[in-house]
């Protein structure tokens, strides 16, 4: 009989470039992908959000409706005549939305957060109360808590900067739990929940992908499609604002990688200690030392499976808050022809469902 995976999808936060998410989940829809498990972070919570909020047949809907929305303001713009104009038409509009903010998204507080002399002093240059609207209008809350895919959202508690996780399976999430984990500062406010104030969960990692793999549920096989929006790898700089993106790619990528390599060894490790266990005489292997060996990794065999958005040539430093219409559109297609290229590889078509230990899969285009 077939063995049956548990499919989780996990999203990087990165603002602007989380329409390739919303482009790779379409892809993954068309192929018959279904998700039981959803964690994001930042913009990723967002779209996790509206895909676990949103029954199936609407959650490609709410994400076009989202991204159409907060980039209504700078419309799709086909002749640039060259990279170099292209370039500058990013550059033009990351600058806009900096100054002018995006709509059903945020929006600028001035005069106040910029002068420090006020009686009621603001704690960002934006106001996000916007994007509160337009999830309460696009998420189905009572949905997305009773009847959805598990939800985990990742934030950073203000005080005690520890790494927080709001996971649908022990709470009811609503609308701040989301907005808390995007709520990156200083352009964006903390969001009070229950007393405690929380700020962008990409301050502390920008992937929820140790919650993931440390938070199996049993010992179903799991697929794990990591959707990430920095590449931390890259050439060196040749200027000063290639130097900006660059040092901002390695930032926020939160090393994905080596926490790939990290449970690759912890596989390696759970496995010498079960072969070792079965050398050993009985009366040892109920060893407390040996259990903790044992359960070193997780308690099922998992796929995961790296898509990998990488650098477009018109990106500028701006890259993640440059919200036109025309970026949007590009960065979707690129995550759709990303999962096409990964689900029609050779090696993916050939891979074992449900071997032991760790399986990586980076098929995309310039993985290796």
């Amino acid at each position: 009989m077939a063995l049956t995976e548990l499919n989780a999808l996990v999203l990087q936060g990165g603002g602007a470039l989380g329409a390739y998410q919303a482009g790779a989940y379409c892809e993954l829809r068309a192929a018959g992908f279904s998700f039981d498990w959803v964690a994001g972070i930042s913009i990723g919570a967002i779209n996790a959000a509206l895909i676990c909020g949103n029954s199936e047949e609407n959650r490609i809907p709410a994400l076009n409706a989202f991204w159409d929305r907060i980039t209504a303001t700078l419309p799709q713009v086909s002749l640039f005549g060259s990279l170099a104009g292209r370039k500058a038409f990013s550059e033009l509009a990351a600058d806009w939305v900096m100054m002018a903010g995006a709509p059903g998204f945020f929006r600028p507080r001035l005069p106040g957060a910029f002068w420090p002399f006020g009686a009621h002093q603001v704690l960002s240059f934006y106001d996000t109360s916007p994007l509160v609207e337009t999830l309460t209008e696009l998420v189905d809350f009572d949905l997305l808590n009773d009847k959805g895919p598990r939800l985990s959202v990742g934030a950073t508690d203000v005080e005690t900067g520890n790494f927080v996780y709001f996971d649908s399976r022990t709470m009811r999430i609503d609308v701040r739990h989301i907005m808390a984990s995007g709520a990156l500062p200083p352009g964006f406010p903390p969001v009070e929940i229950d007393g405690r104030c929380y700020w962008d969960g990409g301050l502390v990692s920008n992937t929820p992908l140790q919650y993931i793999m440390e938070h199996p549920e049993g010992d179903q096989p799991l697929c794990i499609l990591q959707i990430d929006l920095f590449n931390a790898r890259g050439s060196i700089p040749a200027d000063v604002l290639e130097v900006q993106q660059r040092e901002k790619d390695i930032r926020y990528s939160s090393r994905t990688r080596l926490t790939t390599d990290r449970y690759r060894e912890l596989h390696a490790l759970q496995a010498a200690a079960e072969r070792l266990a079965a050398k050993l005489p009985t009366k040892l292997k109920d060893d407390e030392d040996l259990a903790l060996l044992r359960a070193a990794g997780p308690a099922c065999p998992v796929t995961l499976v790296h898509l990998i958005h990488r650098k477009e040539g018109f990106e500028g430093t701006g890259k993640d808050y440059e919200f036109s219409r025309q970026s949007m559109s590009d960065h979707w297609a690129a995550g759709r022809k990303d999962v096409s290229r990964t689900l029609t590889h050779p090696t993916w078509k050939s891979r074992v469902v449900g071997a032991d230990g760790l399986q990586v899969f980076d098929l995309s285009a310039h993985g290796k």
